[in-house]
């Protein structure tokens, strides 16, 4: 009896020979608002992770900072923004975390994949995104520039008060374009910082 020749598209075992693996979105996730406001960082970080999921693993998938930022080309910073953006949309959960001693990565549980015999809860099905009212304004500003003294303290009010100590206070900074008064009520004219006019 001759051999039946397989399928252009099958190999001798009875698999496909496509590309391999693929990594399903189904449409119920892509329309979904969490899904749409990921950014492009957390995007990536979820695309590695998932792609890690064989069909057994969920809740094992590890991926640490480190690896993350090395793989996807982006800083340890943004991996761990993206993670907890992640966790805050409802598309991972933690299941254990990462440890320094033994380097241990953190675990990671997808919550669309069912779970040790549970059911997926495809959490990000039930977030919803903040009002307008309460949505921040503006990026607060991490290393912005800072007044080293107070502004009540640059007035020329206080340049001319006298202080409980001998003497008369100093000019300081951003009141030095104020003009030095001729005298102070019972103490000596304000005196300027060196190098200061």
């Amino acid at each position: 009896m001759p051999r039946k020749k397989p399928h252009r598209g099958i190999d001798a075992k009875g698999r496909s020979k496509g590309d391999g693996q693929y990594l399903p979105i189904p449409y119920m996730m892509a329309h979904c608002a969490a899904f749409r406001s990921l950014s492009g960082p957390a995007l990536k970080v979820w695309v590695e992770l998932r792609s890690r999921y064989n069909g057994t693993n969920n809740g094992r998938l590890s991926l640490s900072y480190q690896n993350a930022a090395d793989l996807l080309h982006m800083s340890k910073s943004s991996v761990m923004r993206a993670f907890q953006e992640l966790k805050d949309k409802g598309f991972v959960k933690l299941r254990r975390q990462g440890q320094w001693y033994g380097r241990l990565a953190a675990e990671y549980v997808l919550t669309d994949q069912s779970f040790e015999g549970n059911r997926p809860t495809r959490d990000w099905q039930t977030w919803k995104p903040l009002p307008e009212d309460k949505k921040q304004k503006s990026v607060p500003r991490r290393h912005g520039k800072q007044a080293s003294v107070p502004d009540e303290y640059r007035g020329p009010e206080f340049a001319c008060r006298v202080s409980t100590r001998r003497g008369s206070l100093r000019v300081i900074d951003g009141a030095a374009s104020v003009p030095p008064l001729p005298s102070c009520e019972g103490g000596e004219a304000p005196r300027t910082l060196k190098g200061k006019p």
